[in-house]
Order: C-alpha cells, then structure tokens, then sequence
C-alpha cells in the first residue's frame, strides 16, 4: 500500500499537523481494524488516513489514531486530498465526495487549496455549573476566573465532540498544562475527543489562538485541528461572536513550533447551518507499506 506523510494547515515543511496517508491499491478493501490502527501505531501520527477510491473524485476514508478509529479527522482529510492531487488521482480545481463515519462529505479543491463541508454542527451541552467548570480548569491546569472569562464551555461537535474551552489571554493560553490522565478520564465521562481551548485575544486578522488536547485518543496536544475549529467557529456563533456568514482566521500549534492556519467559513440560516474548513498541505515523504 502507498503511505505519505503530509503536513497539514501549512505551506511549509515541519509546520503545521503532520498526518498519515494509506491509498489502498485499486480494487481492495479497507484492511481489518486492528491493522489499520497497528499501521497508525507504526506511522506515529496523531491520525492516519486510510483512502479507497470507489469512482472519478468519490472516496472513502477511514481515520484512525494510533489507539482508535474516529469518525472524522480534519487536518487528515486535508493530507488526504493533496495527497490524491501529488498521486494525480484527482485535478487541482474539482470537486470531491468524501464519504466518511461521520456522513458523505463535499470537497471543494480551487487551484490545489482544499476546502472541505463538516459534519452539520450539534451543540450538545453547556457546563455551567461553577463546580463543574471549577473541575475542568483544574484539570486543564488553568484559573477560571468569572471577571476574565464571561464565556461558558460549551461540547459542541462538527464529526467530533470536543468541548470549547475560553481563557482571558495569550499568556493563559500558553500556559495551560494539563494533568493527561485527569484529562482522559474527564474526556471519557463527557463523550467527548478532548478539550479545544481558546482566547480571543488576538493580533489584527486572526480570530482566535487555540490548542487542542485529546489524551484519550493518545493525543496529547495537537498543532493543527480542523474538526474543532469548525466547533469553534459555530461556537463564536452561538455566542453571538460572529454572524452567519463568516470567515474565520485560526492560529494554532504555535506553543509547539508547528505553527498552522485554519480557516473556516459559516453559512448559517434559520434552517440550516453549513460550516467548511480549508487550507493547504506540504507532501514531506512516501514509501510503501508491507503488509
């Protein structure tokens, strides 16, 4: 099988969140579950994508970390098709379905940038309570102060729940240093792939500076994270943040020197709500598996 390494949300090498890419030769199946997740073991990435192709631009991808399969995974799905556009297997301005876990996807490609539809959004709950979100900052290794914070957590999800978490700075941002174990256990009782946290405090351009930990999937922190930006972005409308037709600027990755860019784009109506993720990907090596 063909593997690439791709560093998504990134125009250079050794930025962004580096990803595996499986494309299963032409006419085989997906290979059983616990070889997929032993290759994403292997490959050592936070997520490894695994591609059939079923017809001209129609796909099926499976994600899987190095401990589980996910539904979805966004900065994978952006490895994913430039590494379909690097193989020649598609053209750098078509559309693409991408049918996954989480619901058959439209993947939008203008001149080689990938621009990808989410799962529809779900605000599944908000914590509100003052012992409970007392809990969360603890666990997360951060102060919740009312008088900063006058945002609640919400678990919102795109394909995957995570639960948004607002901090007051940059600096607290920076300095949140999670108990891992504490963080798994309360990522397993919510049902949720982990914590996004995020400020608003911003340079000019960009909405938000975030970071994604996800220890339950044996992810400790992530550089790059489209599933939960696109949260974040219904998140922000939600609360009134941002209106219906947005764009979002997002840095992440940068407390590792992975620095990424996210962007996304809202369409939310009375009826309905579409949220799109895109950015681009750097190939950085590719071999063949054997197994």
């Amino acid at each position: 099988m063909k593997y690439l390494v791709v560093d998504a949300f990134t125009e250079t090498i050794f930025g962004g969140n580096p990803a595996g890419v499986v494309v299963l030769p032409e006419g085989t199946d997906f290979p059983e579950l616990d070889v997929m997740i032993k290759t994403a073991a292997e490959l050592r990435y936070s997520e490894t994508a695994f591609i059939k192709q079923l017809g001209e631009n129609e796909f099926k991808i499976r994600y899987c970390t190095p401990a589980a399969e996910v539904d979805l995974c966004g900065h994978a799905t952006i490895a994913s098709f430039v590494a379909l556009l690097h193989l020649g297997k598609i053209s750098k301005d078509c559309v693409c379905i991408n049918h996954t876990l989480a619901g058959d996807l439209n993947i939008q490609l203008i001149d080689g940038f990938v621009m990808m539809d989410m799962a529809t959004p779900v605000e599944i709950a908000t914590i509100n309570e003052i012992p409970d979100i007392t809990e969360l900052y603890d666990v997360m290794g951060a102060e919740y102060d009312p008088a900063k914070i006058s945002l609640l957590p919400k678990l919102v999800s795109t394909g995957l729940p995570d639960i948004m978490m607002p901090v007051a700075t940059r600096e607290d941002l920076d300095a949140i240093a999670p108990n891992m174990k504490a963080l798994s256990a309360l990522s397993k009782r919510y049902e949720v792939t982990g914590v996004h946290a995020f400020t608003l405090d911003t340079e000019e351009g960009v909405t938000a500076h975030v970071r994604n930990f996800a220890p339950l999937y044996d992810i400790d922190e992530e550089a790059a994270t489209g599933t939960a930006n696109a949260a974040l972005t219904y998140y922000l409308y939600l609360n009134g943040l941002i209106d219906g037709q947005s764009k979002c600027k997002i840095r992440q990755g940068d407390k590792m020197d992975r620095p990424s860019v996210i962007l996304t784009e809202i369409n939310a109506t009375e009826d309905a709500c579409l949220i799109k993720v895109g950015g681009t990907a750097v190939i950085v090596a590719e071999g063949e598996i054997n197994i």
